[in-house]
């Protein structure tokens, strides 16, 4: 398997990008940025969170037990680039960008991301370099449609604009 060429062609699978939080033993928030989110099932309500398991929440995830998705709109870049490590903030330290709250499982929740799913971890699952994180919502909050969704492709960060009632 050429490794160089599979990741030149999953740089152009687009995603939606989204900051993953959780909060350590000690109560600090950690967080960092994905684009390997997706849903699992609708019933129970689920999501699944890809990390790298050397990152802050890919350690402590699994042993505070909660973990949240929060969806981030075009205008929340710089809270994109905080949480990926691109400007020299770390730690608890990211968390002064954005406006940060607590709800239902103590996790980090961005109070305008275009939506945030708080979540039990259900299950983490080991695999490689990675801890694929099964959570299981017990809050949703926000579901705006009218934000244009912050996309990572190609190494680099777009938008797209969905138009009002459109169906695909």
């Amino acid at each position: 398997m050429d490794r160089e060429k599979f990741r030149s062609a999953m740089r152009q699978v687009a995603g939606a990008v989204s900051v993953v939080t959780t909060r350590g033993v000690d109560g600090e928030p950690r967080g960092v940025t994905a684009t390997a989110v997706c849903s699992l099932t609708v019933e129970p309500p689920s999501v699944i969170a890809c990390i790298n398991r050397e990152t802050w929440v890919g350690q402590l995830a699994p042993q505070s037990g909660n973990f949240c998705v929060n969806v981030l709109a075009r205008g929340q870049q710089p809270v994109a680039e905080t949480f990926a490590g691109r400007t020299g903030l770390a730690a608890a330290d990211r968390f002064q960008v954005g406006a940060w709250s607590d709800h239902e499982t103590g996790a980090p929740v961005l109070e305008d991301a275009i939506a945030s799913f708080d979540c039990d971890l259900d299950q983490a699952v080991e695999f490689a370099t990675h801890v694929i994180l099964i959570g299981r919502v017990r809050k949703t909050v926000g579901g705006r449609s009218d934000a244009e969704p912050l996309i990572y492709v190609d190494g680099g960060f777009t938008t797209t604009q969905v138009a009002a009632g459109a169906v695909s």
